[in-house]
């Protein structure tokens, strides 16, 4: 447990695009589950949400990399 709450407090954005895009795939894979997809069809279907989930936290990454410089100059 404890170089999994050291990984998290060192890299708190993978952290949070693993645990997106992992319940991001569940859910993706839940709701299509009777669609009947080719192999190829769910290989870019959760590519693209793993990606999805990436810039998610990317773009909710962005708020807090402008607060850390503006905290340090006061």
């Amino acid at each position: 447990m404890q170089p999994f709450k050291q990984f998290v407090t060192a890299h708190p954005q993978w952290a949070s695009w693993i645990v997106l895009a992992s319940g991001m795939v569940a859910i993706l894979v839940w709701s299509a589950r009777d669609v009947n997809l080719l192999p190829g069809q769910w290989g870019a279907l959760i590519t693209a949400t793993i990606a999805t989930a990436g810039l998610s936290v990317w773009i909710i990454g962005w708020e807090d990399e402008e607060e850390t410089p503006q905290s340090a100059e006061k």
